[in-house]
């Protein structure tokens, strides 16, 4: 052989010189297995099925608290269970490795216990699209298979109590803590509430849905001060229309009491007085024509009047005791009524120009109150938003978390129950059996192999051209030995080694 290559020629003849080294490693390694298997020690495996049924409610009514994905609760369950606090119970409980627990440490018996537990997770049905994890498989392999089977049992009853109790236990929190949150934003919420109802009243009548209100309301003012004014103007007019008769009827009762003629004094009078309306129609009352006009009408009034003082005794004591006429009486009561209604309609006009006032106010200040309302309207509608929606949620969760006490949530159902094993799951004579045969055969193929490495014979033409590089004259062919009935190869000098050394 050349760097460890062999040809086929070289193979099928090492093949039917030693064929016999295959059938004696194959049969001998097939039955060494085969003894192992049945001296190992005994290991049975119980197994049961657990599904995991969904809410008997949907979850488009009530949707669930939990929503972690049950591959990551079944590890953390596994962890849990499989933990010193959990398994040392089970140890105790069917008096596990009795011979091994005065001289093994606790711990290590339960390392040994929690190797022989597997936690399979069962694969979805292909072809279908929901992909959550249906159930999963609980194993349990003991030298015991009556014991294997009641822990099976055991562990299979902790994962569906810890996963009863870690859903309402997660249930049981998320509502308390949304319950808390729930005070909290309530909390927030009336703060807000309060802060809205005593902008409202500080800023009653200029908030921002009462703008066009207070436009209306101005334009209607307007109007009526409008309205008042002209009415206060037609109520001078008639007071000092009143005021012009009483008096042209007074000095003319009085002239007439006196015996004067009073035709003349009047009709100075009347001048006196058209001229002071012409005045007062293009002047003010502050223009000296007017003054001037207005005391020469009071000269002329206190001459009309004093004149009845200079008629002598019986003359005042007539117009003393006379009545005045009826006509004047019924001026002067228009004259007071007059002034009634002026006064009331000056204090009228009063009000309305201070309502006016106060609305255009409003007015002016309603781009800032609208400002500072709209600020604390955004807070009280994000308070009431979150609040709402964590009652929502309070009330969801509050839902779920009945549906988890009265366990129609999502639960761990037992299929198959644990199994009572029959045969050991360890050693398996076949497979012990079948590695023996399969190793004979790799050992009786790595011999023939050896065998023909350490072969330094030299067989065809091409050994002795590569290894005696000389070239090869003749051969000698296989012949067949006259009268020993048998047939082998005539080999001159031995071999051709030695034939060609010869040579």
């Amino acid at each position: 052989m050349k760097n460890g290559e062999i040809t086929i020629t070289e193979a099928r003849r090492i093949l039917r010189r030693y064929w016999w080294i295959l059938p004696l490693t194959v049969i001998g390694c097939g039955v060494l297995g085969l003894l192992v298997a049945i001296t190992l020690p005994k290991r049975y495996t119980s197994q049961t099925l657990v599904l995991v049924d969904q809410p008997t409610v949907p979850t488009e009514y009530v949707r669930p608290v939990v929503s972690e994905e049950l591959n990551h609760r079944l590890a953390s369950m596994k962890e849990q269970i499989l933990s010193r606090t959990r398994l040392q119970p089970i140890i105790e409980k069917f008096g596990l490795y009795a011979q091994d627990r005065e001289r093994v440490h606790i711990e290590d018996l339960v390392e040994k216990l929690r190797n022989t537990v597997t936690v399979k997770p069962l694969a979805p049905m292909a072809g279908t699209q929901d992909r959550s994890l249906p159930g999963f498989y609980v194993s349990v392999t003991f030298d015991n298979a009556l014991t294997a089977q009641q822990i099976c049992s055991e562990i299979t009853s902790m994962f569906m109590e810890q996963n009863t109790r870690e859903r309402e236990r997660q249930a049981s929190q998320t509502t308390s803590f949304l319950s808390g949150q729930l005070d909290e934003a309530k909390m927030k919420l009336d703060e807000q509430d309060a802060k809205l109802a005593q902008f409202k009243r500080r800023y009653l009548g200029s908030l921002p849905e009462e703008g066009q209100a207070n436009l209306s309301l101005l334009t209607g003012m307007n109007s009526q001060l409008e309205a008042n004014t002209q009415a206060l103007s037609r109520a001078q007019q008639e007071k000092a229309l009143n005021e012009s008769l009483l008096n042209q009827q007074e000095a003319t009762w009085k002239m007439s009491q006196t015996g004067q003629n009073p035709e003349t004094a009047e009709q100075q009078l009347i001048a006196l007085q058209d001229q002071l309306s012409g005045l007062l129609a293009r002047y003010t009352p502050e223009h000296p024509d007017v003054i001037k006009a207005q005391h020469q009408i009071e000269e002329l009034k206190k001459h009309m009047s004093g004149a009845p003082k200079t008629s002598g005794q019986g003359s005042g004591s007539i117009h003393g005791s006379a009545i005045e006429p009826p006509q004047m009486q019924q001026l002067r009561a228009k004259l007071r009524q007059d002034e009634v209604s002026i006064f009331d309609l000056s204090k009228r006009q009063s009000q309305i120009q201070a309502q006016i006032l106060q609305l255009q106010a409003r007015i002016q200040a309603s781009p800032v109150v609208e400002q500072q309302f709209k600020e604390i309207t955004r807070s009280h509608q994000t308070a009431l938003d979150f609040y709402n929606d964590l009652l929502k949620k309070h009330e969801q969760s509050a839902m779920a978390t009945d549906l988890e006490h009265q366990q129609q949530s999502e639960q761990f159902r037992v299929l198959d129950p644990a199994s009572l094993p029959e045969k050991p799951s360890f050693p398996k004579k076949l497979y012990f059996a079948g590695g023996g045969l399969g190793a004979g055969l790799a050992l009786g193929l790595g011999l023939m192999y050896l065998i023909a490495l350490n072969d330094k014979s030299m067989h065809t033409e091409r050994d002795v051209e590569l290894f005696l590089k000389l070239p090869v004259l003749g051969m000698v062919p296989m012949l067949e030995l006259a009268g020993s009935g048998k047939s082998g190869t005539l080999r001159v000098g031995g071999s051709y080694q030695k034939t060609s050394e010869r040579s």
